[in-house]
């Protein structure tokens, strides 16, 4: 029996963080237990963010090794470059024809930028382009094309993939047939808040997060700084809400972790002791992942080639749905 397809994006955005790994790249990589896993590496959505191409050829390369040296294996799963299969941008093309703009105003990122436009006293749109006003259509083009069953989101993209359905059953209501698979979400499951240094949740826009693939001395350096109270040594500390804990649980079994439990409770640690156990834990579990990112960055051919093939795969998985939908359509 066949699997159902899940279908993962991939935004270029530079080295992940641990908040990334557990929020995100950790229960994509899992569904291939379950689903025919295919992830691609959105790099056209990135150019509403990112102009400079030196930048976004590198966060592209970064964010590849990043998925590949956590477990990603090309040759189970799918893995290509949006850019590299232009089958999608003909079916965004097509998609356009079928989507309302009063559909586009309504998506909550283009909304929250005419909001802020409207309190800074600025033009409603300024600053406001079409890839970022259109990006629901290219996203909706990047899962139909691929009949994919399951897309894994979090909340915040949920609107977007409710867009994708919405577009795909106009569609198919125009033609009374099934053109384009209905595709689900796949709410990802709450992981809890990603503790970062300063205890607020991880974010690059906070400065508190904590990279993936640092070395052991600067991650080290960066641990120390973890936020903490004023508590002697001497006195008994409460890990539940501890900044320094709630990272610590993120790697630690439940005997690692109920043995530092103890120890909190019981006195006699000290914040620098509490963050070098964090730090020495934290660093058996990533080592693996730093030495394979490093080794993946340093022959960026290997990433090209194994790009190059699963975009070659997934063109023609893209092109036989796409001679299906220009014939039904009656463009060809």
């Amino acid at each position: 029996m066949n699997k159902k397809i899940a279908l993962t994006g991939i935004k270029p955005t530079g080295n992940p963080h641990i908040g990334n790994y557990f929020g995100a790249i950790k229960p994509a990589l899992e569904l291939a237990k379950e689903y025919e896993t295919r992830y691609f590496i959105a790099d056209y959505h990135a150019l509403n963010q990112t102009k400079d191409p030196d930048i976004l050829r590198q966060q592209i390369y970064e964010i590849a090794a990043a998925w590949l040296a956590c477990g990603l294996e090309p040759e189970h799963n799918l893995i290509y470059k949006q850019s590299a299969v232009p089958q999608t941008f003909e079916l965004n093309t097509i998609l356009l024809a079928f989507t309302p703009k009063g559909l586009m105003n309504r998506a909550h990122a283009y909304k929250a930028l005419l909001q802020n436009n409207l309190e800074a006293n600025r033009d409603p749109d300024d600053g406001v382009n079409m890839g970022l006003f259109t990006y629901p259509v290219l996203m909706s083009a990047d899962i139909l094309l691929f009949d994919s069953d399951v897309v894994p989101v979090g909340t915040d993209q949920q609107q977007h993939l409710e867009m994708a359905a919405d577009i795909a059953e106009d569609v198919n209501r125009n033609y009374n047939k099934e053109l384009l698979k209905i595709p689900a979400p796949l709410i990802r499951k709450e992981t809890g808040l990603i503790t970062g240094l300063d205890g607020r949740k991880m974010s690059k826009s906070y400065n508190n997060a904590i990279p993936m693939f640092l070395p052991p001395k600067q991650l080290r350096k960066l641990l120390m700084k973890i936020v903490t109270n004023s508590q002697t040594i001497e006195e008994s500390k409460d890990p539940e809400t501890c900044n320094v804990f709630a990272l610590y649980k993120l790697f630690a079994d439940e005997k690692q972790q109920q043995e530092m439990k103890e120890r909190y409770l019981a006195g006699g640690m000290g914040w620098g002791h509490a963050k070098q156990a964090l730090f020495e834990l934290m660093n058996e579990h990533l080592t693996p992942f730093r030495e394979r990112y490093d080794t993946l960055m340093a022959d960026k051919g290997y990433i090209d080639k194994i790009l190059a093939e699963g975009s070659a795969k997934a063109r023609e998985l893209a092109e036989a749905k796409l001679v299906f939908l220009r014939k039904e359509m009656g463009v060809r």
